[in-house]
């Protein structure tokens, strides 16, 4: 009996030809599937002469004349002194860091603008155990057991006490299987309002009047953050222990396989170029956040994160300057 070509076939073939796959190589793997060769070429015959599939050719030139433009912007941008590895700046001014960095979607380390925090000499485990450990927080848990955890985590969470969650990660070794990051933010945030006096708003960069400003980030050594891009710019303020960063350029998202949202198929932790072999044309930063550094991750900047000790972080958004870019993102999808 003919196995009959269904539309989910159709859709592999006509994505296959708009990623260049010839005609004969995209037979060949229809025939390999059993279906008889006629067919299948009388199939893709009809794919390439129906306007839909015309159309989509069309957007799809449109599209890859938007990736060389920003091709040759990332190359130009790659040609600059210093261009592959994140620049350190002592108390960078405020003008300087907008001007420099902000303005030009570019990455710094930021070095002794918090270091009068007083949670640089007073967090500790004991401090928090101490100040906050009967609130009840949110944790992320089973992480270890879920390939797709950053993408699943509103299935991952649980509530527990903040001391109980301090002795996991102070005793727990290595592990990627709990942490509690800024998608907790809701429910942390009030339950640990007692430490947010203890690291303010710099306000050299950051709005100070903002509105529920800051997110507290915090997990044993091995936590991970998969490779993605945020919607917004950031600020990453290491508190306590070593973080390893992976930065990719926005202009090099063609090589990221991003498949769904913001989200990249590609394990920062153990890159396989035999199946993504693109990501090797990324262009690829390292940095080592240590405790005291800020770290401004721009918008759209690909990064992966991996904690090297037990280790408390946080985060920013309210700049001084416009960063309500993500009110024109609409792209929460499969791509």
């Amino acid at each position: 009996m003919t196995r009959m070509i269904n539309d989910e076939w159709r859709r592999w073939i006509a994505e296959n030809l708009l990623l260049d796959a010839s005609p004969e190589a995209v037979h060949a793997v229809l025939v390999q599937h059993g279906f008889e060769q006629g067919c299948a070429r009388c199939e893709i015959d009809s794919t390439l002469k129906s306007p839909y599939f015309q159309a989509g050719s069309r957007l799809r030139n449109r599209l890859r004349k938007r990736e060389w433009m920003l091709s040759v912007y990332g190359e130009l941008n790659g040609m600059r002194a210093g261009a592959d590895c994140v620049e350190r700046c002592a108390r960078l001014p405020r003008d300087a860091f907008y001007e420099q960095y902000y303005f030009q979607n570019r990455p710094v380390i930021i070095t002794g603008t918090f270091d009068s925090w007083p949670a640089r000499s007073k967090w500790s485990f004991d401090y928090f155990r101490e100040r906050c450990g009967d609130a009840e927080v949110e944790v992320q848990f089973g992480r270890d057991a879920d390939a797709d955890y950053e993408i699943n985590q509103p299935v991952l969470r649980r509530t527990m006490r903040f001391r109980d969650f301090v002795d996991l990660v102070e005793t727990g070794g290595v592990t990627n299987g709990f942490y509690m990051t800024a998608n907790n933010a809701s429910r942390n945030r009030v339950a640990l309002a007692a430490l947010w006096n203890d690291a303010p708003p710099i306000g050299e960069y950051l709005d100070t009047a903002a509105v529920d400003a800051g997110f507290f980030w915090s997990g044993p050594a091995g936590t991970k953050t998969p490779f993605h891009h945020d919607l917004t710019n950031n600020f990453i303020a290491q508190v306590m222990g070593r973080k390893r960063v992976l930065l990719v350029p926005l202009t090099d998202t063609v090589h990221m396989y991003n498949h769904l949202h913001c989200y990249s198929q590609v394990d920062g932790g153990a890159i396989d170029s035999k199946r993504f072999p693109s990501i090797e044309r990324a262009r690829m930063i390292e940095c080592t956040l240590e405790p005291g550094d800020l770290l401004f991750l721009p918008i759209g900047w690909w990064h992966y994160v991996e904690a090297l000790d037990a280790a408390v972080t946080m985060t920013f958004t309210n700049f001084l300057e416009r960063n309500d870019f993500a009110r024109t993102y609409s792209t929460y999808r499969e791509l």
